[in-house]
């Protein structure tokens, strides 16, 4: 098996679409899966690879991370030809997703995609919601000669569902739950973070409006002040809205930017709660990250989010935007060790039943019947 991957972000670039995919490229590594990619240049040249095909570009403005890429069509047709991919998988919907789809028919390979981001979401949030119609005829267009889309979470299958697209199919998130566990030294990470305070509450994720950090400052501000005195956020990421979150932010609030690996596990571990508000994810992969490391998450009661809490067993799920709801789970959950404690064990126990190889395996399985099935089509009419 030969696969050509088209993305317009990939590591070493920060957001879920870039670690999801290289987590698939590691796995098909480890099969020895042969594959390419073809991928938008990084800002950050501490990954090179053979397998990557890179091409200069610039951010996209509703989403850097996302770069809008100026490929060279000839370049990649001799690439593709030269690799003789047996399926193509398109990630993105931009400049080198819109290749994938070209080359897929111009070269009569098999087309997969793969949905990990609700644009029409995003439009509510930059005050382009007029673009929604616009938007969603143009991603029926763009799925529309694909064999298999898949999604990451039952509520985004569920949307599309309803907007008329058809062949999807559901291919979760995984978590690492060797490098996300509840068994890190809490009392040092405790110190660093949280020296004055009790309670350690955090948040993880790209600071944009998309997340509705709004609502997380409202609920930072509204709880009481006994309850607040033994409290600190830690706020762990970057992005478009960092500097005006720490202008407007409470005094026990800490940005450490964006942080990795062992240090990001820490955190979590040594989190009392996890407090994330946003309502526009199609999955949540730091929520699954937090319940592998033992910390009971108040999300939003939206996108996929609310297929990983189990509310009232994992976690609590609030009304998007509902500060007092937010508030209330928290106070409810911070003079509840005992529930709390509950919640952060189960949710490790789910977390541990969320393996990325089944869930591989599973997609690279699809790969194969959509080959297969290419294969038959072309014995018939031989």
């Amino acid at each position: 098996m030969r696969i050509a991957i088209f993305t317009d972000t990939f590591y070493p670039d920060i957001n879920g679409v870039a670690r999801t995919l290289k987590r698939l490229t590691n796995f098909l590594e480890d099969q020895n899966i042969t594959f390419k990619i073809f991928a938008p240049d990084s800002t950050s040249k501490e990954y090179v690879s053979s397998h990557i095909h890179r091409f200069k570009s610039l951010s996209f403005f509703l989403y850097p991370e996302c770069r809008l890429a100026f490929p060279n069509l000839l370049e990649i047709k001799s690439e593709l030809q030269s690799f003789s991919p047996d399926l193509i998988h398109v990630a993105t919907p931009f400049n080198i997703g819109l290749c994938g789809i070209y080359f897929s028919k111009k070269l009569n390979i098999p087309l997969v995609a793969s949905y990990h981001t609700n644009f029409d979401d995003y439009l509510q949030y930059y005050n382009l919601p007029f673009l929604s119609k616009v938007h969603w005829k143009y991603m029926h267009w763009f799925h529309r000669t694909c064999k298999k889309i898949f999604v990451p979470s039952p509520a985004t299958f569920q949307l599309l569902k309803q907007h008329g697209f058809t062949n999807l199919e559901l291919w979760p998130r995984g978590v690492d739950c060797q490098l996300f566990h509840p068994h890190y030294d809490k009392s040092d990470a405790k110190r660093l973070y949280c020296p004055k305070g009790e309670y350690l509450l955090t948040f993880v994720g790209r600071l944009a409006p998309e997340k509705d950090l709004g609502t997380l400052l409202a609920v930072a501000k509204s709880l009481p002040s006994d309850i607040d005195q033994r409290i600190h956020w830690l706020i762990i990421g970057d992005g478009p809205l960092r500097e005006e979150l720490e202008t407007q932010a409470p005094a026990n609030m800490t940005f450490t930017g964006y942080l990795s690996g062992n240090r990001l596990a820490e955190a979590y571990a040594a989190s009392d709660l996890f407090v994330f508000p946003s309502p526009t994810e199609t999955f949540g992969n730091v929520v699954l990250e937090s319940l592998a490391s033992g910390t009971p998450v108040i999300g939003a009661k939206s996108g996929g989010v609310q297929n990983i809490i189990k509310d009232g067993v994992t976690g609590q799920l609030c009304n998007p935007g509902n500060v007092e709801e937010f508030s209330e789970a928290i106070l409810q959950l911070l003079t509840n060790d005992r529930l709390r404690e509950q919640m952060g064990s189960t949710g490790r126990k789910h977390a541990l039943t969320q393996r990325w190889e089944q869930i591989l395996q599973n997609l690279v399985s699809q790969y194969t019947h959509v080959i297969e099935d290419r294969d038959r089509e072309e014995q018939k009419y031989a």
